[in-house]
């Protein structure tokens, strides 16, 4: 091995040795090492019962990284099943499906046993830090190893722990590893803290799309700003602008163009997601689907059978930098009489959205013609409160955009620095 290849880009100050070559077996307790869960066979639906002190972790809990459990065992399965006991700081990896994935163990866990589809570690605490291996084994480089794609197909596999096993690996002193452990461990509960935030702030919000706006058959709604008494007034969705189907347009795509093409994998709660790589140029054909600053597009298919995208609406931000697609409809509205930031809000509002979800057709495909939607009516207030109201959830999206850039930025630097202070 080469001398650059024994230690990384990046390192603490006061740390110079050459990290040391050894077998990940060497890493690894000398008893129990590496196991994988018991056979299927072991652990069939009817030796789960309604209630225990004793549970059944799953290939969730190594993905998620949460000890939520489904399944209880009594105490006798348990206790047969005595080599596959999760033990506090042992380490949880998935071992189908999404594989790769690694969990370290908590304080405090229910008593319980690993299923089939998990793979259980336990490391030397002599010879290695418990944060530093963790963060090691969630590495890219660690899990482009675990997970090597077969050669003949598209298909990822998990090295078969026997080799894994076998691997020469290059780790620091245990001095190094702590450190390093450390610095992980302190950014990921500041990521965790953000994503906190943001997960109240979104909550916050679909709160208020639920309370600011009128239930079904109702005419105000539950929550208003102070000064505002006058009944909703009813409009039906034609009323709100006009309205133009898409059409297809593929056969005008390319790699670069200057107009970005919005579908149905463009839409978002909080901005317009377009695929870089879908672009068009001006032609006759375009000309037609260009978009402008404060238009509205609405999804009026969903490939899925699900149906959870229909009316789903995006504002677009920006003149002549967008086309639409097939299965959206462009909604020029009114400016006269409807606040556009309103409208966005109003229109993505869960009770109100559900409206155009009932119209839904279509058994492989779900989809809305808008001559079933256009008649339906909705209650909307005077000009003044729209803009109020648009205002409102205007700056609270500005918030949660704000703390979601923020959690990438994080989650962004743990990945340069996962990439960097690893060989």
């Amino acid at each position: 091995m080469k001398q650059k290849e024994l230690v990384p880009k990046r390192r603490f100050k006061g740390f110079t040795d050459e990290w040391k070559i050894c077998k990940y077996n060497d890493l690894l307790d000398k008893s129990e090492g590496i196991r994988r869960g018991p056979f299927g066979s072991a652990l069939k639906k009817e030796c789960f019962v309604p209630n225990s002190d004793y549970v059944v972790y799953e290939q969730q809990n190594a993905i998620y990284d949460r000890y939520n459990t489904r399944y209880n065992i009594t105490k006798q399965k348990y206790e047969e099943l005595y080599r596959f006991i999760l033990n506090e700081d042992d380490f949880i990896m998935s071992g189908a499906g999404t594989i790769g994935r690694i969990s370290r163990v908590p304080s405090g866990i229910k008593s319980g046993v690993i299923n089939q589809a998990l793979i259980k570690m336990r490391v030397n605490k002599y010879l290695v830090d418990l944060d530093y291996f963790l963060q090691w084994m969630r590495s890219e480089k660690m899990q482009n190893r675990l997970t090597q794609a077969n050669p003949a197909s598209a298909m990822v596999n998990l090295v078969p722990m026997s080799e894994v096993k076998e691997w020469e690996v290059t780790v620091p002193s245990i001095e190094e590893q702590q450190k390093i452990g450390q610095f992980f461990k302190h950014l990921d509960e500041m990521i965790a803290l953000e994503q906190r935030k943001f997960d109240k702030i979104k909550a916050l919000k679909s709160a208020y799309l639920a309370e600011m706006f009128p239930a079904e058959g109702e005419c105000v709604p539950k929550r208003r700003f102070e000064g505002y008494t006058v009944e909703w007034k009813d409009y039906k969705m034609k009323d709100i602008g006009k309205a133009t189907g898409g059409t297809s347009i593929e056969s005008e795509f390319v790699k670069e163009g200057k107009y970005k093409v919005i579908s149905i994998g463009s839409y978002s709660e909080q901005s317009v997601y377009t695929d870089q790589n879908i672009r068009v140029n001006l032609s006759d054909k375009i000309k037609k689907r260009v978009l402008n600053k404060n238009d509205l597009t609405m999804i009026l298919n969903d490939k899925t059978v699900s149906g959870n995208i229909i009316g789903r609406v995006l504002l677009i931000d920006k003149d002549d930098a967008y086309v639409y697609n097939q299965r959206t409809a462009r909604i020029e509205p009114d400016n006269r009489k409807f606040d556009i930031q309103f409208l966005y809000q109003f229109l993505n509002a869960p009770l109100i959205r559900q409206k155009i979800i009932n119209q839904a057709q279509g058994n492989t495909q779900i989809y809305v013609n808008w001559t079933r939607i256009e008649e339906l009516q909705y209650s909307i207030p005077i000009l003044e409160e729209q803009i109020k109201i648009g205002d409102f959830f205007r700056k609270l999206d500005a918030t949660i955009t704000n703390h979601q850039r923020k959690l990438d930025k994080l989650r962004a630097t743990k990945q340069a620095y996962l990439h960097e202070m690893f060989v």
